[in-house]
């Protein structure tokens, strides 16, 4: 699923398979590569190609077809001081390494912190939508 997301947001962006591998550091040849499945992008290149295509990580892995990260729904329509420091915390609360659950300090490593930040992107997303059903 990653080839054709890549594919297909490359294609929507106006972007050859030279201008991506030039903003990736990569050779248009790797970017073949992704996009026809016969290799796999690392973390570091995912991290890379979601923030090119601001996308999040679940959509570009076909995860889930909602293409937004949690930064975009938190800060669609919350401009105020308030929103941004709430977005800070979140953001500052995924990137520790540790934490506390049920009493117990656990270490999160990147895949761990990463689906956390997938799950709180999914209920940020949720919450958004029923709060705009309720104001409708």
């Amino acid at each position: 699923m990653i080839a054709k997301r890549i594919k297909t947001l490359r294609s929507e962006q106006n972007l050859t398979q030279r201008e991506l591998s030039a903003r990736l550091n990569l050779t248009p040849k790797m970017i073949s590569f992704y996009e026809l499945g016969q290799r796999t992008p690392p973390s570091d290149i995912i991290i890379k190609l979601t923030e090119i295509f601001n996308v999040s990580a679940d959509y570009l892995l076909g995860k889930t077809d909602i293409k937004e990260s949690a930064d975009n729904i938190l800060n669609e329509g919350n401009k105020n001081e308030f929103a941004k420091k709430d977005t800070m915390d979140l953001a500052k609360f995924l990137d520790q390494t540790e934490i506390m659950f049920d009493g117990e300090v656990h270490k999160l490593d990147f895949e761990s912190r990463q689906r956390l930040r997938n799950a709180l992107e999914f209920a940020f997303y949720e919450a958004k939508k029923m709060n705009k059903r309720k104001k409708d």
